[in-house]
């Protein structure tokens, strides 16, 4: 009966994630935004280091993506308005994203609306705790 709960529980949260993903590409649509785009612009604003900004490498490594794809996201993001290429402070060779103005009202317009879906997803993860 263990490996029956095992595959419901599996079943549940793949079914939660699921749910969850497809009503982030309802948002981001709505918001004007591609589902790829839209990704790409959480992952600038949400920075792990705090400073919503982000070189296209790390980008690469969070999203688990090639980096040339990622350079043609953000190229085509940044034709959109979306995104601005800035110098870094510590070395010159180094460009880091960041949103613009109409980047940031997009992407918030996306975050507020799955507010009780992210919710809603902690509590099937909080779920699957032993």
């Amino acid at each position: 009966m263990e490996g029956l709960d095992d595959y419901r529980a599996a079943a549940a949260l793949r079914a939660a994630v699921r749910a969850f993903l497809h009503r982030g590409e309802q948002a981001a649509r709505r918001a004007g935004l591609t589902p790829q785009r839209q990704l790409l612009l959480l992952m600038i604003k949400g920075a792990p280091d705090g400073t919503e900004r982000a070189t296209v490498t790390e980008l690469a490594e969070r999203l688990r993506l090639a980096q040339h794809t990622v350079t043609e996201l953000a190229g085509r993001a940044e034709a959109a308005g979306l995104l601005a290429r800035e110098g870094s402070d510590d070395d010159g060779r180094v460009v880091r994203l960041r949103l613009t103005e109409e980047g940031e009202r997009r992407l918030a317009a996306t975050v507020a609306e799955l507010r009780e879906d992210r919710r809603r997803l902690v509590e099937v993860l909080r779920e699957q705790r032993p």
